[in-house]
């Protein structure tokens, strides 16, 4: 199991990841609050601007203040360390 940093000490599993999106658009904004009002949010932003929205498998929503770009650079590494290792 692979772990992502996705700010400030925090880590997610990679495999669980189902989608990473920028949170300006009003569908996610919707899917950000929808979440909130159930209990599914997980943020880890520190208070700051949320950057990213990450959407796992589970269904949770994770907010992080590390831009969409940084975290999918960051995945994308994993991953071609991952083909390394084989």
């Amino acid at each position: 199991m692979k772990f992502i940093n996705i700010g400030f000490g925090n880590m997610v599993s990679a495999d669980r990841i189902v989608a990473l999106v920028s949170p300006d658009s009003a569908p996610v904004k919707r899917l950000m609050q929808d979440a909130k009002d159930t209990g599914r949010t997980i943020d880890v932003s520190c208070g700051r601007k949320t950057r990213a929205v990450i959407i796992t498998d589970s269904e949770h929503v994770i907010l992080s203040a590390l831009k969409t770009e940084a975290i999918a650079k960051r995945i994308s590494d994993d991953d071609e360390g991952e083909d390394d290792e084989a």
